[in-house]
């Protein structure tokens, strides 16, 4: 069973890379708990969106309380028993606060990050999807979320790298890096396959998941 020794896993990548929709995948053929960020609760996203400079800060601070929320109602219950997936990491929250804010805005968000203390358990397997800008700005096209559509080419791009470099240096649990571009694991039952038999093969470290057809 994939369950008994990936207790925590985390699915991350960029807007459009299809985190959640793996996430709920995995929760669903694992039979775990569910956990994923809630966009659509946060009231300073769509005015972010509209005008970044504006509504930067106090964006980011709501995720930032509302994941440390929901990392210490992770914490409080029984992880082990259960399992648990979600799509979001919060080691990566400050890589969003450093791409969106200003100097000084950054310098007070990393203040309150530090004061507030935010705590996760370890995930026993990260899952950090890749894909073309190009490829995921058409799914963010094509899923038509309004305030989601606009998002600029150059934001994603900018994004995009960001999540690049976070991993690039990431240790603190093992890795798995997918190309998500070649693969439709809601669609292809086939691709979902392949995917659970590389976490069962896993042993720890950094692995990279990639189809070239």
């Amino acid at each position: 069973m994939l369950t008994e020794n990936r207790r925590f896993i985390v699915v991350e990548g960029p807007i459009g890379a299809g985190k959640t929709t793996l996430a709920r995948l995995l929760s669903e053929h694992m039979h775990t708990r569910l956990l994923l960020e809630d966009a659509d609760a946060n009231p300073f996203l769509a005015k972010f969106y509209h005008d970044p400079e504006r509504h930067a800060l106090p964006t980011q601070l709501f995720f930032l309380f509302q994941r440390a929320e929901q990392m210490r109602g992770l914490l409080q219950n029984d992880l082990f028993q259960y399992g648990t997936v979600s799509d979001f990491l919060l080691d990566k929250d400050p890589l969003f606060a450093r791409l969106n804010l200003s100097d000084d805005e950054f310098r007070l968000y990393r203040e309150i990050y530090h004061h507030l203390q935010p705590q996760a358990p370890r995930p026993d397997l990260v899952i950090y999807l890749q894909a073309p800008v190009e490829a995921m700005m058409d799914r963010i096209v094509q899923r038509k979320i309004d305030y989601e559509q606009t998002i600029t080419l150059n934001y994603l791009t900018r994004l995009t790298e960001s999540y690049s470099q976070f991993f690039h240096h990431y240790e603190a649990a093992p890795l798995l890096i997918v190309n998500s571009e070649n693969f439709n694991f809601s669609g292809q039952p086939g691709d979902f396959d392949l995917l659970l038999e590389k976490i069962a093969s896993m042993r720890g470290g950094r692995e990279f998941f990639n189809r070239a057809d």
